[in-house]
């Protein structure tokens, strides 16, 4: 995924350009995006908290990539609770000394954009959330996590509120912020009451097939936590029993989800990407319940040619072109319940003969990765030349 970036023009100045990135737990969507930033930038290095990226992956997506990690990398089985160590990450990406570098990119959702610079340093950020645990989703959080008013709960409130007060100090550090999707940047203007322009994540076109023939089940895909609201589809599709159903992925929730799902659910576990792509590209719709900041494999299953089903909210409204429109590629529903997503799911069976495989590739297009490497690049640009015209470097 490295190289030139497409159309847009080497970037000649920058000598030395430092990535931040919140974490490298495996090679998800944020992974992915950062793999296409260093592909803009071929010398760059990357900072990050902690990095449990495999050899295999890493001669993949970052060959001769330099990885810097923080103290808390070598903690025995970080991997395991690296998690639980938020309260020190404020701490942990401050000290990484990236002063000799010409330029910063940030990648954050959580802490990366708190890097401390140099007045002088160009600093471009790209958002893909604000800290969710911290903001709109605390109260989630805290029901999910049993933490009521105790000492464990009051210490946990104790730390988010300081939390939230480091945010909003580090959230006017950078030069320019980009939003991973409408969504985002709304979240931007009304937590930081700063701007951003909206970059869509890179999807690789090259790896998806959109197929015509459909196969007689419905598929969901996501790492299983709580805020994917896999729940809500199995729920629904308990209550229809002549619909099936494949879950695909794993996480902390799969064992009780398996409690719950019906005769009608199967699931796969975690998918090699090949098997991901076809249980994909087969299924007669992708179905999603959660609110995703972007939602990278709605936009996957669009370059499959599957239609997709998802709740109105986040991303999906940036991705999906919804029944009622020209040329559909899904449909939304407005409530998060199990009574709207089975509802949708009946109107997809009575009015879906309206999407086409083609419509959907279609509208993937827009997600392909030159297109996001022209509009960083350009972002970029324009920073660079900002502090140029200051008298930067």
């Amino acid at each position: 995924m490295r190289g030139t970036p497409a159309q847009a023009g080497p970037i000649t100045r920058p000598q030395r350009v430092a990535i931040v990135h919140d974490w490298c737990p495996s090679f998800r969507g944020g992974e992915r995006v950062l793999a296409e930033l260093c592909g803009i930038f071929p010398n760059a290095e990357v900072f990050t908290l902690f990095d449990f990226l495999s050899d295999e992956v890493k001669a993949r997506h970052f060959p001769g990539v330099r990885f810097h990690t923080s103290p808390a990398n070598r903690l025995p089985w970080v991997g395991r609770y690296y998690r639980s160590l938020f309260f020190l990450c404020p701490f942990l990406i401050e000290q990484f000394d990236v002063t000799g570098f010409d330029a910063v990119i940030s990648s954050s959702a959580a802490f990366a954009r708190g890097v401390l610079t140099r007045p002088d340093q160009p600093h471009l950020c790209y958002v893909h959330s604000p800290i969710r645990y911290a903001w709109d989703e605390q109260f989630s959080y805290l029901e999910q996590g049993r933490l009521g008013f105790g000492p464990k709960g009051l210490l946990f409130r104790f730390f988010l509120h300081g939390l939230r007060t480091w945010d909003i100090r580090t959230a006017h550090g950078p030069d320019r912020m980009l939003a991973n999707s409408s969504y985002v940047r709304s979240r931007i203007r009304r937590i930081y009451g700063r701007d951003a322009d909206v970059v869509h994540p890179p999807v690789d076109l090259d790896a998806f097939t959109c197929v015509a023939e459909k196969d007689d089940y419905y598929v969901t895909a996501s790492f299983l936590a709580p805020y994917k609201r896999t729940d809500l589809v199995i729920q629904a599709f308990n209550a229809m029993p002549d619909r099936r159903l494949l879950v695909v992925g794993e996480g902390q929730q799969a064992a009780g989800l398996r409690d719950i799902a019906g005769p009608n659910v199967e699931f796969t576990g975690y998918l090699p990407q090949a098997d991901y792509v076809r249980a994909v590209a087969r299924a007669r719709a992708l179905v999603f319940a959660g609110c995703e900041d972007f939602g990278i494999a709605l936009a996957e299953a669009q370059a499959c040619g599957t239609p997709v089903i998802a709740f109105g909210r986040g991303g999906a409204r940036d991705i999906v072109r919804p029944l009622g429109r020209e040329r559909p590629t899904g449909v939304l529903f407005d409530r998060q319940t199990v009574a709207a997503l089975a509802d949708a799911v009946e109107r997809f069976e009575r009015e879906g003969g309206a999407i086409t495989p083609a419509a959907c590739a279609d509208n993937a297009a827009r997600f392909a990765a030159a297109r996001f490497r022209r509009e960083v690049v350009s972002a970029f640009d324009q920073v660079w030349a900002q502090h140029a015209d200051e008298g930067a470097p």
